[in-house]
């Protein structure tokens, strides 16, 4: 075999890495649907962070207080390019927060936090993780 087979490591690796992600995210929403509380929250300010690329994202950053009476104010991990406003994410809106009673930290914006992210990355990484493993495979049947 010769050493051309490591260059196929990177979509692996890549693949592994995406699919880790989107499964995460997937999950983590499913046990917002099944077990999480919904409350009424505000958006108190916007996280403003710059990517790698230098593009800048604003993350709301929600107020809410959980049913055993604990105040919370915790930043999306969702960011988006904008926040115009008429999207009704503007600083001051009313919104409603599913969350976690056991790790509040983990919650979601409704109408922000979306699975379609999460989505993309399970099937980007479930392709390239299942393609690369094919080609690994042909070529190691072939020597």
């Amino acid at each position: 075999m010769e050493p051309a087979w490591l260059i196929s490591l990177i979509p692996l690796t890549i693949g592994a890495a995406f699919l880790c992600f989107g499964v995460y995210g997937l999950r983590r929403a499913r046990v917002l649907r099944s077990a999480g509380v919904t409350v009424e929250g505000r958006i108190v300010r916007h996280d403003v962070r710059r990517n790698d690329e230098g593009a800048t994202l604003y993350h709301p950053v929600a107020a809410w207080t959980t049913r055993d009476g604990c105040p919370c104010e915790y930043s999306s991990r969702l960011g988006r390019g904008s926040v115009r406003h008429g999207n009704g994410f503007r600083v001051g809106t009313v919104v409603s927060v599913r969350y976690d009673p056991a790790d509040p930290r983990r919650f979601a914006i409704e109408g922000w936090d979306s699975t379609i992210v999460d989505l993309v990355f399970t099937v980007v990484g479930s392709v390239l993780t299942a393609g690369t493993l094919v080609v690994l495979l042909v070529l190691l049947l072939t020597l």
